[in-house]
């Protein structure tokens, strides 16, 4: 622990959270904007579903924790999104189950701290061509689709207007933006490009901006941790 303390944000999900402090990530925008401010951490686990993040909850946000986190931003629904594989092996997980996992995830962060603030983002869209591209040539075959995609944000999305939690509609955001000029995925057509990490990072502050929270967690209302003058400034 490091003082004297910051607010705490952590993003929790699975690879679109782990890597997004790469290649102009959505991570390292908000800690950008955030210096100074609040400290972010990054709980995001390459691969998981929703079935993995509900067995480690307790571990990653213990109850008892001295400091709770100001903030959490949650993503999962892209592995839980892919088409079943016949073996039953693979990060499938079925609409309801996820529907189940995601409110025990929800239960759990409200349960941290009546400061404890949340946002959900819903399962983003994938681009089909630049994914097929990346699967086996012989078979021309994909796991994911837009279809699944489109299901799983909406029913994240749900869940979240019947909490009454916060939740940025991933899918249509990015799907808007996504473009041949500015595309929002790299060459796999699953996880963010600068630009679409670009425009994720612009939606979360503007959720931030937007909320009634008090006190507020806009970075722009926020003071700095200890006064920007110095002694070094000149006259």
């Amino acid at each position: 622990m490091v003082g004297p303390g910051r607010p705490l944000f952590v993003l929790f999900g699975s690879s679109i959270v782990e890597f997004s402090y790469g290649n102009g990530g959505w991570g390292a925008i908000l800690a950008d904007y955030y210096a100074r401010k609040a400290d972010i951490l990054v709980r995001g686990y390459a691969g998981w579903n929703s079935r993995r993040a509900v067995q480690v909850l307790d571990k990653i946000f213990p109850k008892n924790a001295a400091i709770q986190p100001a903030l959490v931003i949650v993503y999962f629904g892209g592995n839980d999104s892919c088409i079943p594989h016949a073996s039953i092996k693979g990060p499938h997980v079925p609409l309801q189950e996820y529907i189940a996992n995601m409110e025990k995830i929800a239960v759990h962060l409200m349960g941290l701290s009546e400061k404890t603030r949340i946002i959900f983002l819903s399962c983003p869209p994938v681009n089909e061509e630049m994914h097929r591209l990346t699967q086996d040539s012989k078979l021309c075959v994909t796991n994911r689709s837009n279809e699944s995609c489109k299901k799983y944000s909406e029913a994240c999305k749900q869940l979240c207007w019947r909490m009454d939690l916060k939740v940025i509609d991933l899918f249509t955001i990015i799907q808007e933006h996504d473009d041949q000029s500015t595309p929002c995925f790299i060459e796999d057509g699953i996880h963010f490009s600068a630009e679409g990490s670009k425009v994720l990072a612009r939606e979360i502050l503007k959720a931030i901006r937007n909320a009634d929270w008090k006190p507020t967690l806009y970075c722009n209302a926020m003071l700095p941790e200890f006064a920007e003058d110095s002694d070094y400034d000149s006259e």
